[in-house]
């Protein structure tokens, strides 16, 4: 008569929830979330979220990084790989490749390997065509 009906959260909930692994924490072996997380501490395996992951400055992140999107200011030995939006803030330092959709890098920020943009699904890479891009050259002749 007088008990609560359950609480079920529902998916969107779930979704949006977030993750913290506090700075006082290490983690060796690979983390699945689907919502949110924010890694303060250290980690020594593969991050993958299907929403955004959050590197705080003091953390240290020994593997790679596959989210949908990833806002990055510590340590990252590894390749990043978002879906969508990349942000690195100015105490950034990532050693590993990057792909992503979109690229934000603060003044300050250090990444050290090789940058993949792609557009959706297409994969969009400047090939290593001798001739150029292909465009008639006279064209940017000077007059």
């Amino acid at each position: 008569m007088f008990s609560k009906p359950e609480e079920k959260k529902s998916v969107v909930d779930m979704v949006n929830s977030s993750n913290v692994i506090s700075s006082e924490t290490h983690i060796t072996g690979d983390i699945k979330a689907k919502g949110n997380i924010r890694i303060e501490g250290t980690v020594e395996g593969m991050v993958n979220s299907t929403a955004k992951v959050e590197i705080g400055s003091a953390s240290t992140i020994k593997g790679n990084i596959n989210s949908v999107e990833a806002e990055i200011s510590g340590k990252v030995e590894g390749e990043v790989i978002c879906k969508e939006l990349l942000f690195l803030k100015r105490t950034a330092v990532i050693n590993g490749n990057i792909t992503t959709q979109k690229l934000v890098v603060e003044n300050g920020a250090v990444f050290n390997g090789k940058c993949q943009m792609t557009s959706n699904s297409l994969t969009v890479s400047k090939s290593d065509d001798k001739e150029g891009s292909g465009l008639d050259k006279k064209q940017f002749a000077a007059s």
